[in-house]
């Protein structure tokens, strides 16, 4: 029995990984990135949590993702984010969908949710992406973020940072270290969301694609955040 335990945690890990990529229709797709849209306005409402402007000045691109913990055995973590970059002109891209998953071992009671905000500093950051998988904390530094109720502190120095992380969870500390999480492209959602063959790198950096009128009040707002 010992022997099968290892190919039984390998097949639920593979199960779950099967339902988290499976395509929804595209009005649960308008939903997740409206969900993350809200997940942003959300952290900015509150000091304890708001983006400062100096971050949002330096701001590349901005990733939001809203992650799932469930099971009470073998926990599978799933998920979905949205990613939107700063154009060379200034102007922000469409939400472009991608994939948060991720399984673990450590035992999980229940469900809950886990919202994330990454701010990108840099151009090339988010271009990690154009290899579908990008490991945040691993293949780029990322560490904590400062918050807009931190005004008396000199950021310059966290500024430096490739990735800014944001969380709700308080006690830690800005600049802390993070090993946040993984992320992927999620090509064949973003297919249906935008009715295109288009993959990530266009949908962000070109204007090949327009965005659907659902989407726009979202840009609108990051544009407002970081002109």
């Amino acid at each position: 029995m010992k022997k099968f335990l290892p190919l039984l945690l390998l097949a639920l890990v593979s199960a779950g990984a099967g339902v988290a990529r499976a395509t929804p229709d595209r009005a649960n797709l308008i939903s997740e990135v409206q969900s993350c849209y809200a997940i942003l306005q959300e952290f900015m409402s509150s000091p304890a949590t708001a983006i400062p402007p100096e971050v949002w000045q330096k701001a590349q691109a901005v990733l939001i993702v809203n992650q799932f913990k469930a099971g009470f055995i073998f926990g599978i973590k799933g998920g979905y984010g949205v990613i939107l970059a700063k154009k060379p002109g200034g102007q922000w891209s469409l939400p472009v969908l991608l994939t948060a998953n991720e399984a673990s071992l450590g035992l999980q009671a229940g469900a809950k949710s886990v919202e994330t905000i990454f701010i990108m500093t840099d151009s090339q950051t988010p271009k990690l992406l154009f290899h579908q998988r990008f490991n945040i904390g691993v293949d780029a530094k990322a560490v904590a973020g400062p918050k807009a109720a931190d005004t008396e502190s000199d950021n310059r120095p966290i500024l430096a940072a490739p990735v800014l992380v944001y969380f709700k969870e308080a006690g830690l500390y800005a600049g802390a270290t993070v090993k946040a999480t993984e992320v992927g492209r999620n090509d064949e959602a973003n297919y249906t969301l935008y009715n295109t063959t288009f993959t990530l790198p266009e949908l962000i950096y070109s204007d090949w694609v327009q965005p659907p009128s659902e989407l726009q009040p979202f840009i609108n707002y990051v544009q407002h955040l970081s002109p």
